[in-house]
């Protein structure tokens, strides 16, 4: 992948289950939680909801449904100290879930003279710090919108879809990238706009929809296993990144089950409901 020519260009990632094996946006739950923004019972709804993504495609309905729960979850929070959470933990809950093979590309891209953009539907508080780790060039998150230092519960910004492809547009006009000279890399069909937007677009770990859209039209498929992450990434002890993460994940949600379990017969013998 070496440049011959002076043009501007870029390589755009988008983030969850491209280059992190998991939600972005759900990651920071159990530091959330030991900081005080979530209650317990919102933490296991969280795991539940990260089981979900883990297992599902992005389908828009199953991404609808995650920026709900991700908005509830986070409206009133003190944007001042999300950050803080972020940064004291992004080493110790990013770094062992980044893809070894994403890590090499954008080290690739970057040997190339080519910048790197992190493109991500999850919130800019959690994107930029991620992208400071990857040693990206840019980022476009999505965007909360802020009421006296917390989240009010709305969006100014959804960096989803086609949004994905107006963000690309904007920086290829900031910055003078040639978008038919610059590549994309995505693993869902929801981000056929930002790999339509490129000349040199690629799918890792595509959804049933993206392989096929992807092998009818001649482009790049990536398909990136789950090891432990290079030495350069990770500091964890050597089991396959998908049993780290399905570990941790298939526990909280085990948890999330007794604990429904075990509220719903209180609730019963109470004569209430849970919800």
């Amino acid at each position: 992948m070496t440049s011959t020519s002076s043009t501007q260009i870029a390589a755009f990632f988008d983030l969850d289950k491209t280059v992190i094996a998991r939600s972005s946006a759900l990651a920071f739950t159990k530091p959330f939680f030991e900081g005080g923004l979530l209650t317990r019972r919102a933490m296991l709804r969280s795991a539940i909801a990260q089981l979900q993504f883990h297992l599902a495609s992005a389908e828009e309905d199953q991404v609808a449904r995650l920026r709900k729960h991700v908005i509830q979850m986070s409206t009133g929070w003190s944007t001042d100290q999300v950050r803080e959470i972020v940064s004291e933990t992004l080493d110790e809950v990013v770094r062992p879930v980044i893809f070894s093979e994403a890590a090499a590309l954008i080290a690739e891209h970057k040997k190339a003279g080519h910048d790197v953009a992190l493109i991500s539907a999850s919130g800019i508080e959690m994107v930029e710090p991620i992208g400071a780790l990857l040693g990206v060039d840019c980022v476009r998150a999505s965007i909360m919108h802020v009421e006296d230092g917390h989240y009010s519960g709305a969006l100014d910004f959804y960096c989803y879809g086609e949004n994905k492809s107006v963000a690309i547009r904007e920086l290829a006009d900031e910055r003078g990238y040639d978008l038919a000279q610059c590549f994309a890399y995505s693993d869902s069909s929801t981000d056929l706009p930002m790999l339509k937007a490129v000349g040199h677009p690629a799918v890792v770990n595509p959804d049933r929809v993206l392989r096929r859209h992807a092998a009818e039209n001649g482009w790049e498929i990536l398909d990136f296993p789950d090891p432990l992450p290079s030495a350069a990434w990770a500091t964890k002890p050597a089991v396959t990144r998908t049993a780290l993460c399905a570990t941790a994940i298939g526990a909280a949600a085990a948890m999330a089950v007794a604990y429904q379990l075990r509220h719903s017969q209180s609730a019963r013998s109470a004569g209430t409901k849970d919800f």
